[in-house]
């Protein structure tokens, strides 16, 4: 039977329990599915949501409070009636009755999980919606609460709910507050916090000190998908982790911060080798993985290489490559969904290009993996299915950040050579990474590479005499369209390209460019063009006009 709200109302406003847990439950059954409220009762609902809260500050029986708090949650989702829960009165109710109150003596020996968790669930509406809020929490150091609740993650009496709304209640809070941020991170060492809260939630033995396995399973090749429960915590854990990270690959650390770290890292190539129910929820939680892994300072990636190696491991140079090798994959499979690929494929990029530049192994085994050996020289670079040729496509992709990523990586493998670069992508396709590094005359990056030969094949040997530089393949032989010209004519031609050229740049239509001497590209003024072709044929700059004059005529 469908209340009016202003009957609901009426029956809260004369404080009798029985009356209102009757008039909330109605009221709560037929808005448990609505997210859009009717505009008009904007003040009806805020209404409502005042005493509610008074409610909540009298002695209730668990139902009327839990009905309470389901009002709450209901009203919590209009954005234009959050007034009464933004204030830090009802913000103390709230965080009172989900048991993060701090010094208050106010939480049970035996508390409601139920009430627990229905009041995590409104705080996370609010806090979501309301900048006020989101003050409130801060000034009552809702984060020490939940913190210190976090600490409890291997302790019997919190059940699944109550963990998953403490982590996403952490999670929003991190987002949205810089400070609450920087205080879990530093204050309450957020990091070794929520270490040990994944540690706990994926049941982890330690063989080594930065060898992880699954509790029961050591040794086994094979795990078994972790349970839907337990992925939606370590998600949640690994998205506030990246939240108390951001900056970490930016700074310098201490030795202790970099064992921190490290030891976040084994657990985290755990996650990259684990599974879940279902591919979707698998390929999810690799991807949180995989953002937070592009967090952790760079000495301390060397942690994915430390496992020994066993029956069944991927080796390469004596080194265990296995999650390497899921990191290739999980890449791979982004590439060829290509949906959003800033968002979804620049971080396994990115994490994969600066493995490669601080690890040898890494990057040779990368190397092999993307740029074997050149064997197929008939077909453009950017031409096929094999890896390299999806990543050379991406050189010319229209996004600026997808483009410099997948060339930069391609880059890296190749030890920043810019001849075996060319020769694995093509000049064409090399062109953009080369002018804004300004090597466009050649030569190599600075970088700390090994030396090591780059084998070519025998039908690579056998073509690289025909092979066109800029299209990366062997072309066929095209007719020289100035054969038979006198040298006045090819000149006269040339000088025709070069009107076009200046008229263009007139109408600034194409703006013609040079290799300066720092190898970056600069503008070529009209003056430049003529001399340029000029030179070509010899000329010197004053028989420039006469000769112009002589076939303009013609």
């Amino acid at each position: 039977m469908k209340m009016d709200l202003n009957v609901i109302i009426e029956k809260m406003e004369t404080g009798d329990q029985d009356a209102a847990l009757t008039a909330l439950q109605t009221f709560n059954k037929e808005k448990s599915q609505c997210f859009s409220f009717t505009s008009g009762e904007e003040e009806d609902r805020e209404r409502l949501g005042e005493l509610v809260l008074g409610f909540l500050e009298r002695d209730l029986q668990p139902s009327c409070q839990l009905a309470c708090l389901e009002t709450i949650r209901i009203l919590s989702r209009d954005k234009k009636s959050l007034a009464p829960f933004a204030t830090r009165h009802a913000m103390q109710i709230l965080i009172r009755h989900a048991g993060l109150g701090q010094g208050e003596g106010v939480t049970p020996e035996i508390p409601d999980l139920e009430v627990i968790v229905e009041a995590l669930k409104c705080l996370c509406n609010i806090v979501f919606n309301s900048e006020a809020a989101q003050e409130a929490g801060a000034e009552l150091h809702l984060i020490v609460g939940l913190a210190k609740r976090l600490k409890q993650c291997r302790e019997p009496q919190w059940n699944h709910d109550v963990r998953f709304f403490d982590l996403r209640l952490t999670f929003l809070i991190t987002a949205l507050r810089v400070d609450i941020r920087a205080q879990l991170a530093r204050e309450l060492r957020g990091v070794s916090l929520l270490s040990e809260a994944l540690d706990a939630t994926l049941g982890l033995c330690w063989p080594d000190t930065y060898e992880v396995a699954r509790a029961g399973f050591d040794g086994c090749s094979e795990l078994p998908p972790l349970g839907r429960q337990e992925t939606e915590r370590v998600m949640e854990i690994l998205k506030i982790l990246f939240n108390v990270t951001f900056d970490s690959n930016r700074r310098k650390v201490d030795e202790e911060e970099a064992a921190t770290y490290r030891h976040l890292g084994a657990i985290l190539r755990h996650c990259i080798m684990s599974t879940s129910e279902g591919e979707e929820r698998t390929e999810e939680m690799q991807s949180h993985t995989v953002n937070l892994l592009g967090n952790l300072p760079l000495p301390c990636l060397d942690v994915l290489l430390m496992p020994k190696v066993q029956q069944g491991s991927i080796e390469y140079m004596g080194v265990n490559m296995d999650a390497v090798k899921v990191l290739v994959e999980f890449l791979e499979k982004r590439l060829d969904r290509g949906n959003k690929l800033k968002e979804t494929l620049l971080p396994s990029l990115n994490l994969l290009t600066e493995s490669a530049r601080i690890h040898r192994e890494t990057r040779k085994f990368l190397r092999m993996k993307v740029l074997p050996p050149l064997r197929d020289v008939k077909n453009r670079p950017e031409v096929g299915n094999a890896l390299r040729n999806k990543l050379v496509r991406l050189m010319t992709h229209i996004d600026t950040d997808v483009k410099h990523c997948a060339a930069e990586f391609l880059f890296v493998l190749c030890k920043e050579s810019v001849s075996r670069f060319i020769k694995y992508t093509g000049y064409g396709n090399a062109a953009g990474l080369l002018a804004a590094r300004g090597l466009m005359r050649g030569g190599r990056d600075p970088g700390h590479y090994s030396e090591d030969e780059d084998s070519d094949t025998e039908e690579y040997r056998e073509a690289k005499p025909h092979i066109n530089p800029v299209t990366g393949r062997v072309e066929e032989e095209q007719p020289n369209p100035m054969e038979g010209m006198t040298e006045e004519q090819k000149e006269y031609e040339a000088m025709k390209l070069v009107k076009m050229f200046d008229k263009l740049s007139r109408e600034q239509l194409i703006q013609p460019m040079k290799i300066g001497a720092d190898g970056k590209m600069t503008s070529l003024e009209p003056q430049e063009l003529h001399y340029l072709a000029s030179q070509q044929f010899g000329e010197s700059n004053n028989s420039d006009s006469d000769k112009e004059n002589k076939y303009d005529a013609g």
